[in-house]
């Protein structure tokens, strides 16, 4: 597989998560570029996109946290790089998530009243949010001090 594959299957899987596909490339070229990142009319050839799609694409990416803005001295552009840890970070707020669709399942509870059978669902939903809203903040934990040691 080369390199322009797998950025446009990062585009594909990105867009799946509810990323636009072309932010979802960018993700792509960003996890295989060296570290000194890239800036906007660079990424925007590599893709061959128009640059105000990237510019839109850099904007979500930079919002969502999996990207950062940084400027290298003496030049005029700034430039863009994961974020440091992009992927836990990502996971982070995903957490933050969580506790929306467990409100949501009290909600639909509230609504259905005492029939066990519509309860199932919403009782599952509820539980299973609960015991990720627990659980992930210890794995996260682990995962740093794993990270650490590498």
């Amino acid at each position: 597989m080369s390199i322009d594959e797998f950025v446009e299957d990062a585009g594909l899987f990105y867009q799946r998560l509810g990323l636009s596909r072309t932010s979802g490339r960018v993700m792509g070229r960003l996890l295989t570029s060296d570290s000194s990142g890239a800036d906007a009319p660079e990424l925007a050839e590599a893709l061959a996109v128009a640059k105000s799609s990237m510019s839109v694409a850099l904007r979500q990416l930079e919002q969502a946290g999996l990207v950062e803005r940084f400027r290298v001295r003496g030049e005029r552009r700034d430039r863009y790089r994961l974020a440091e840890d992009v992927f836990a970070r990502a996971f982070r707020a995903k957490m933050a998530e969580f506790e929306s669709f467990r409100a949501l399942a009290e909600q639909g509870l509230r609504a259905v009243g005492d029939d066990p059978a519509r309860r199932r669902r919403l009782e599952l939903m509820r539980d299973m949010y609960a015991f990720m809203m627990d659980r992930f903040p210890r794995l996260l934990d682990e995962w740093d001090e794993l990270k650490d040691r590498r």
